[in-house]
C-alpha cells in the first residue's frame, strides 16, 4: 500500500513546480524589462521594444506557460508517487521537460499564433530559470524526504517469504535504501501470521501460480491491505539483464544475456567496421613488410587459417593470423600433450612451444600475429573486443555454464586478455569473459583497446 507521505511528497510537486515556472517567468520578464543579460558585465541587449504590460504577460503566458509546463511534466513522468529518486535523476528529467516545454513554446507561437514570441532572450532566460528553479525546489523536497526516512516517517516494512532466502542483491538492497526497513525472512504465511509485526510489503522468493501456498499469501495480502511482491525465481545472479515488456495486456520478464541486443549489437557493428578500417589504413604497409619477411624466413605458407567457434557456438570460422609455427604444427600437438600447463581446463597452452619459429615468437611477443584478424572483423565473423576464439575440441568440452561466453561474437583481444592472459587460470578466464558478456559497454571497448595497445607497445604478449 503507498504511504501517506509517498502521495503527499507526489501531490505537492505539482502545484510547487508551478510556483517556479511562474517564479522563473516573472524573473526573466523583469529582467528583460531592465535590459540585464546573464552575462556579468557584458550589455548586449537593446532595450526592450515589444513586451507586453504585466497583467497581458501574465495572463496571455505566464498562468499557460506554468500549466503547460505541468502537463509536460507529467507526460514525462515526473510526478510518479514513488518515495525518492536519485537527485540527478531528478535534474536530468527536469532539464528535459524544460527543453521540450521551449520547443512547444516556439511551435504554439510559430504555428498556431503566427508570429514571432515577444523576446528571444526572455524566453532562453525563462527556460534557463525554469530547469534551475524547478530543480532546486525538488531537491529540497528530495532532502526533506530524507530526512524524514531516516527519521522513521514514510519507511516501509518489508518481509521476504519463502522456502528460499531472499537474494544477497537484494538483501543489500533492502537493508540499504532508507525507502525500506527489512525485517527479516520468513519461511511461509504461518510464520507471517505468528508475527508480530505488520509488514507494508511482503516478498515472495519462490513464487508457483499452482502451488496453494502462494495462492493462500496472495490472498492474505490483498485481504489485510498488504503491499504482495515476488523476485523472478531464475537469473537472479544477473538482475541488470532482465527486461519488463508485455506480451499484450500482460506483463513479461524477458532475459537478455548481454546488452549487446538491439541498438547495442548495430552500434558495436558500426564501431568494428570503422575501427577495423582505420587500424587496416594505419597498418597494411607493416603487414605487407611482415608478409614478405615471413615468406623469405619461413617460406610458404605466411598465414595460418586456425577453425574457431564463432558466435552461439554453433558453428566455425577462419580465423586469420600470420603463422607462427613450423609447417607440421598440429600434427605435432598430440606429442607435446605431457607438456600442456594449461590442466584446470579444456585450453591447450604450452610454455616455450617447440614448434614456433624464431621469427614467430617476436610477432607473438608483440602480439602482431594478431593482426591480420583485422580481416575478420570487417566481414563480421569477429570483433575488435570480445572473448577470444577457441577450438572446436576444447569448446565440445565446455560445460552449459562456460558456453555463455558465445552469446557474443569472440575478439581480437578482451578482457582476459588484458587482465593477465595465459598467468590467468581457465575458469579466471571464463569470469572475465562472461563479465565483459553480461557488462558490455563501447566505453569498455575503448578501454580494452587501449589496455592492449599499453601490452602490446611492452612486449607483454604470449611468447
Amino acid at each position: 500500500m503507498m504511504k501517506r507521505s509517498e502521495a503527499l511528497f507526489g501531490a505537492i510537486r505539482v502545484p510547487l513546480d508551478a510556483l517556479a515556472v511562474l517564479a522563473a517567468l516573472v524573473l526573466s520578464y523583469r529582467l528583460r524589462e531592465a535590459t540585464i543579460d546573464l552575462v556579468p558585465s557584458l550589455q548586449l541587449l537593446d532595450p526592450a521594444a515589444t513586451l507586453p504590460p504585466p497583467p497581458v504577460y501574465f495572463r496571455a503566458f505566464m498562468l499557460p506557460g506554468a500549466l503547460s509546463f505541468v502537463l509536460f511534466a507529467a507526460g514525462m513522468g515526473l510526478y510518479a508517487l514513488q518515495t525518492t529518486r536519485s537527485a540527478w535523476n531528478e535534474v536530468g528529467r527536469v532539464i528535459g521537460v524544460s527543453m521540450l516545454w521551449l520547443i512547444g513554446i516556439m511551435a504554439w507561437y510559430f504555428l498556431v499564433q503566427k508570429q514571432l514570441f515577444y523576446s528571444r532572450v526572455l524566453l532562453l532566460h525563462g527556460t534557463f530559470f525554469i530547469a534551475v528553479f524547478v530543480s532546486g525546489v525538488r531537491g529540497v523536497l528530495i532532502l526533506v524526504q530524507r530526512w524524514l526516512l531516516r527519521r522513521g516517517i514514510g519507511v516501509r516494512a518489508v518481509v521476504s517469504v519463502g522456502r528460499q532466502a531472499v537474494s544477497g542483491i537484494a538483501r543489500e538492497t533492502l537493508l540499504r535504501d532508507p525507502r525500506y526497513a527489512y525485517l527479516g525472512h520468513l519461511s511461509n504465511l504461518s510464520a507471517v501470521r505468528q508475527s508480530a509485526q505488520t509488514p507494508d510489503l511482503i516478498i515472495q522468493t519462490d513464487p508457483n501460480p499452482d502451488s496453494d501456498d502462494t495462492i493462500a499469501l496472495i490472498d492474505h495480502c490483498r485481504s489485510h491491505h498488504i503491499g504482495y511482491a515476488f523476485l523472478p525465481p531464475v537469473f537472479a545472479d544477473v538482475p541488470h539483464q532482465l527486461r519488463v515488456e508485455r506480451l499484450g495486456l500482460l506483463p513479461m520478464i524477458r532475459f537478455r544475456p548481454t546488452p549487446l541486443d538491439g541498438w547495442g549489437r548495430i552500434g558495436k557493428r558500426i564501431f568494428d567496421l570503422l575501427g577495423s578500417l582505420l587500424l587496416l589504413c594505419v597498418l597494411i604497409v607493416p603487414m605487407l613488410v611482415i608478409g614478405v619477411l615471413a615468406l623469405l624466413l619461413q617460406g610458404w605458407p605466411v598465414f595460418y587459417v586456425s577453425r574457431r567457434m564463432g558466435e552461439n557456438g554453433n558453428r566455425e570460422i577462419a580465423v586469420l593470423k600470420y603463422r607462427t609455427m613450423i609447417r607440421d604444427a598440429d600434427a605435432r600437438k598430440a606429442d607435446l600433450a605431457a607438456l600442456n600447463h594449461r590442466r584446470d581446463g579444456p585450453l591447450f597452452k604450452v610454455r616455450n612451444d617447440p614448434r614456433v619459429t624464431p621469427l614467430g615468437r617476436w610477432l607473438r611477443r608483440f602480439d602482431i600475429d594478431e593482426w591480420p584478424q583485422l580481416f575478420n572483423v570487417l566481414i563480421g565473423t569477429m570483433s575488435l573486443v570480445g572473448p577470444r576464439p577457441h577450438l572446436p575440441e576444447e569448446v565440445n568440452r565446455y560445460t552449459s555454464y562456460q558456453r555463455r561466453v558465445f552469446a557474443v561474437k569472440p575478439g581480437i583481444t578482451g578482457l582476459s586478455q588484458v587482465s593477465g592472459r595465459s598467468d590467468l587460470t581457465f575458469v579466471q578466464e571464463v569470469s572475465l569473459d562472461l563479465k565483459y558478456v553480461e557488462e558490455w559497454s563501447l566505453l569498455l571497448d575503448v578501454w580494452i583497446l587501449w589496455r592492449t595497445l599499453i601490452i602490446m607497445l611492452a612486449g607483454r604478449g604470449a611468447e
